[in-house]
């Protein structure tokens, strides 16, 4: 039971960041433009008004993506909390990792508005 647990917060894990980033770069990107911390792309590195741009929206991605992300998730495994513990392990880890598909996903869309809204330079169209 321990173990289901677990990994049912484990599936709920990525939602909430993916939540809590949102959130966090919605309301404000990292204050400089940094190779460490923030959304880095060539496109969003390209200057201020890029670096923000960038952050709103995969913030704003994020945050939407997360809510809906983690009530399917875990009504998912639910499905499969009666099962024997390879198989919730199994439901568990597949869930987790077709998580990853929106969360990466993400960056085209962004991308795809970078280049939309600024031209190569960095400069609005």
């Amino acid at each position: 039971m321990g173990f289901k647990i677990t990994l049912l917060g484990f599936t709920a894990l990525l939602p909430l960041i993916m939540i809590g980033f949102g959130r966090f770069f919605l309301k404000k990107a990292p204050d400089d433009i940094n190779y460490v911390f923030g959304y880095r792309t060539a496109m969003s590195m390209k200057n201020k008004d890029t670096w923000i741009f960038a952050h709103k929206h995969i913030g704003k991605t994020w945050f939407y993506l997360g809510l809906v992300i983690l009530p399917v998730s875990v009504i998912i495994l639910l499905f499969f909390f009666g099962r024997d513990k390879d198989t919730f392990g199994n439901a568990g880890t597949v869930i987790i990792l077709l998580q990853l598909i929106p969360l990466i996903g993400s960056i085209f869309p962004t991308e795809a508005a970078l280049k939309k809204t600024f031209d190569e330079d960095g400069n609005r169209r």
